[in-house]
C-alpha cells in the first residue's frame, strides 16, 4: 500500500506543477497563434458563405461545421479548461512514469528521470510529428480515424523500438528496433490529396515550432520532477514503515 501511495502522490504533485507550467508557457507560445488562426478561419468561413459555389468546398475541407460546436469563451473560461486538461494529462503520464520508476526497484535520479522524459517526447511528439505535425484551425486534414490509427501505431512502434535499442544489447534487437521506428514513416501518414489552408505557411510553421518546444518542456519537467517526487515519497514511506 505504501508503494501505491508513493506512486499516486508523486504523480499528483508532478502533474500539478508540470500542467501549470505548461499552461503558462502556452499563453505565450501556442495560444496567440491559435487565436490568430481562428480569426483567419472565421474570415474564410464568412467569405465562403457570401461567395456562391464555395460552400461545398469548405464543407469538404472540414471548415463548415454546420451547427456551431460548443467551445469555451476566451479568457478565464478557456484558460481554466486548458489548465485542467494539461494537469490531468500530466498526472496521467506521471502515473505511468512513477509506475516505471517503482518497477526499477532502485532509486531513480532526476538525470535518469530526464532521460525517461526525453523518451516520452520522442515517442509521443517527435516521431508522430514527423508525419502528422501539429495543425492550426483552418487547416484541412485527413479523416480523424485514419490519423488516430497512424498516430497510435507510430507511438507504439517507436516505444517498442526504443525499448529494444536501450534494454537489449544485441545486434538483432538494434536492427529490429530501427525497423520498428522507421516502419510507420515508410508506410506514410494519411494525407489529403488536395489540402486546404486558411492560414499562412509561416504561421503554421511557427505553430509547429511552438507546440514542439512546449511538448519538450512538458516531458523534460515531467520526467525529472516525477523521479524527484517519487524518490522523496518512497523514502518517506520506507522510513515511516521502518519506525
Amino acid at each position: 500500500m505504501s508503494l501505491f501511495r508513493s506512486i499516486v502522490f508523486s504523480a499528483a504533485v508532478a502533474g500539478l506543477v508540470v500542467g501549470t507550467a505548461v499552461t503558462v508557457a502556452q499563453q505565450f507560445g501556442t495560444v496567440p497563434l491559435i487565436q490568430k488562426a481562428e480569426t483567419y478561419e472565421h474570415a474564410a468561413q464568412a467569405a465562403a458563405r457570401n461567395t456562391p459555389g464555395t460552400t461545398a468546398v469548405h464543407q469538404h475541407a472540414g471548415h463548415d461545421h454546420g451547427m456551431a460546436a460548443w467551445e469555451p469563451r476566451d479568457g478565464l473560461e478557456r484558460n481554466s479548461f486548458t489548465a485542467a486538461a494539461n494537469i490531468l494529462t500530466a498526472t496521467g503520464f506521471a502515473l505511468v512514469l512513477a509506475g516505471i520508476y517503482a518497477l526499477r526497484g532502485r532509486p531513480v535520479s532526476w538525470h535518469e528521470g530526464l532521460l525517461w522524459g526525453l523518451g516520452g517526447f520522442i515517442v509521443f511528439t517527435a516521431a508522430p510529428g514527423l508525419g502528422l505535425p501539429p495543425e492550426l484551425p483552418g487547416v484541412s486534414a485527413a479523416p480523424v480515424e485514419a490519423r488516430q490509427i497512424w498516430w497510435v501505431a507510430t507511438a507504439a512502434a517507436t516505444a517498442a523500438g526504443l525499448g529494444l535499442l536501450v534494454f537489449r544489447r544485441a545486434a538483432w534487437a538494434a536492427i529490429l528496433g530501427l525497423c520498428l521506428i522507421a516502419s510507420p514513416h515508410l508506410i506514410g501518414a494519411p494525407k489529403l490529396p488536395a489540402p486546404h489552408a486558411d492560414v499562412s505557411e509561416a504561421l503554421a510553421h511557427q505553430f509547429i515550432v511552438a507546440v514542439t518546444l512546449t511538448s519538450l518542456l512538458f516531458w523534460v519537467l515531467l520526467g525529472s520532477l516525477t523521479s524527484i517526487a517519487y524518490g522523496r515519497f518512497s523514502a518517506r514511506e520506507q522510513s515511516g514503515s521502518a519506525t
